[in-house]
């Protein structure tokens, strides 16, 4: 797959789990500055690795949950969470896998994910 062949992929696979509006905005805000970077993560999070075989969408955003739960990325993990309801995870799933997070990670990691996961379930209905 060539450059373009991997942005389109990218960019369909981004907008199927996160949704246009939200793909919309990123590439609204998108200036000289930032769009390598759109570029950067369209290609390769997007386009090679969401597009592989071995994983299905809801293992793959169970384990990103994870692990932006684990790091603290707050913003990212609020993003998600709705893209994991987009990928068919309920939100009883979500809380499985942030008991895991607290478990693995730490009871401070988790409790933060929770708050964060809570607030961004509740917005999404």
């Amino acid at each position: 797959m060539n450059d373009h062949e991997r942005h389109e992929a990218g960019m369909a696979v981004r907008r199927q789990v996160l949704g246009d509006a939200h793909v919309d905005r990123a590439i609204a805000g998108t200036d000289e500055f930032t769009a390598d970077f759109q570029d950067f993560i369209t290609r390769y999070a997007w386009g090679e690795i969401w597009t592989r075989p071995g994983l299905d969408r809801r293992t793959r955003s169970c384990v990103t949950l994870a692990v932006l739960a684990t790091l603290h990325h707050d913003e990212e993990l609020a993003m998600h969470v709705r893209a994991a309801l987009r990928n068919g995870l309920t939100p009883e799933e979500v809380g499985e896998v942030l008991l895991q997070v607290g478990v693995y990670a730490g009871v401070p990691a988790a409790n933060r994910a929770f708050k964060v996961a809570r607030e961004t379930l509740r917005e999404a209905g």
